[in-house]
């Protein structure tokens, strides 16, 4: 969310930013477990909201990747 106000940046947005940096920080310790013999079969779920976003009208898509029980990847695109 905060990457859509780039251009022009508020001290709310700053302020959010640096809050996102302060959680991955205490993060990083933290990973994904394979256990041996578990199901590694990829699963993909995708969404599209086509009537947009009350500020610009504009559409968002997304998705999300799951390895077993695990999720890997995802994206969001407005």
């Amino acid at each position: 969310m905060v990457a859509r106000f780039q251009v022009s940046p508020k001290e709310t947005h700053v302020t959010a930013v640096k809050w996102i940096f302060r959680y991955l920080k205490g993060t990083m310790d933290y990973g994904l477990w394979y256990p041996k013999g578990k199901d590694f079969t990829v699963i993909a779920f995708s969404d599209a909201y086509w009537v947009g976003c009350v500020d610009d009208r504009k559409s968002t898509s997304g998705g999300a990747f799951y390895l077993g029980d695990n999720l890997v990847g995802w994206h969001s695109k407005k």
